[in-house]
């Protein structure tokens, strides 16, 4: 398709206007998936109360996204924006409302990756930002690093003007009490080999596709309940918790990220797309629902692929999830048989 384009010269004192055919690039469909953890979700756990809650949230983050992609807006603008509103909610492991460590604090994780160029920038082990996944963007662009941890995160996290928020910001009544009903089950059990394995991880996390043909992918997370030793999942971790590459996919995960680490699970995806020519969905169930399930992994996974397919796999009995597809159709789930 081809568009008509004034263009004027002047010529010897005299003024030429004339019209000239231009191509038109077609736009790339745009769509964009999020997560906010997957686990034993049982639907008699959940009050209608909550439940609804939930759904909302969900509703409101993949819609401000997709708003976003809709006006011209990045495919990282719109992750930005879906992951930063899921960690203001309390209803997820991120940001406001995060799990506590052992020693009763929220402890943050996040990464982010932008599929045209592979760069990439991620933060752990850190204390007090109010939305980690910015700070993780602040890496990827104003740092020649891509993994910041601890206090030297935090002092790039001020010195960037980073918000901050204090330590009763992030905890909640329900986290205090699940903390403490872990340490409590913790202290009757004999051994460590025995202690408390946490069946539902409310990781975040973005993938989108714009306008432009870019992907990329987000996540944040507090990550597991009752940590200590200044443990690390796959969440800030490249290719494990976050992956993303224009000519094959975009990946956010959430699960028991030393399994995620370990398979590498992210990259993976990418990887079967690219070398074993498969679609999207097929290298997604591969890797949740057989190579992790081998493995004794639980979780799921988001993905988008360069023509817009959206994929959302898990091998749990459920993962709060939203999507808006290429033809604009909305998507709102929390269990398998949703």
């Amino acid at each position: 398709m081809n568009k008509l384009c004034l263009r004027s010269i002047r010529l010897d004192g005299l003024l030429l206007i004339f019209l000239l055919a231009q191509p038109v690039m077609a736009e790339n469909p745009i769509a964009i998936a999020i997560h906010g953890g997957a686990g034993t979700i049982q639907k008699q756990d959940l009050s209608a109360e909550k439940e609804a809650s939930i759904r909302a949230d969900l509703e409101a983050a993949v819609k401000a996204g997709h708003a976003l992609l809709e006006a011209g807006g990045s495919s990282t603008d719109a992750v930005l924006k879906a992951i930063t509103m899921l960690e203001d909610s309390a209803n997820f492991n991120a940001g406001k409302g995060a799990v506590l460590n052992q020693d009763g604090n929220v402890e943050l994780d996040a990464s982010i990756m932008t599929g045209d160029d592979r760069n990439a920038g991620a933060i752990a082990g850190v204390y007090g930002v109010k939305n980690p996944i910015l700070l993780a963007h602040k890496v990827l662009t104003d740092s020649p690093h891509v993994l910041l941890s601890g206090e030297g995160a935090e002092i790039f996290a001020r010195q960037s003007n980073i918000q901050f928020e204090n330590a009763d910001y992030f905890k909640t009544p329900y986290r205090i009490e699940q903390l403490k009903q872990i340490q409590d089950q913790e202290k009757a059990q004999t051994s460590l080999d025995n202690s408390y394995r946490e069946s539902w991880f409310s990781t975040v996390g973005a993938v989108a596709i714009d306008k432009f043909g870019h992907l990329a992918a987000g996540t944040s997370t507090g990550g597991t309940a009752n940590k200590r030793w200044g443990r690390i999942g796959d969440s800030p971790i490249i290719g494990a918790g976050t992956y993303a590459d224009d000519r094959y996919c975009a990946v956010s995960a959430t699960g028991h990220g030393e399994y995620f680490i370990r398979a590498a699970v992210t990259h993976d995806i990418c990887a079967r797309v690219a070398y074993q020519n498969l679609s999207i969905s097929a290298a997604v169930d591969q890797v949740v629902k057989k190579d992790l399930v081998e493995m004794g992994g639980d979780g799921g996974v988001i993905a988008v692929a360069p023509d817009g397919e959206i994929a959302m796999s898990f091998n749990t009995a459920g993962m709060y999830r939203a999507a808006i597809d290429q033809q604009g159709q909305l998507t709102i789930a929390i269990y398998a048989d949703d």
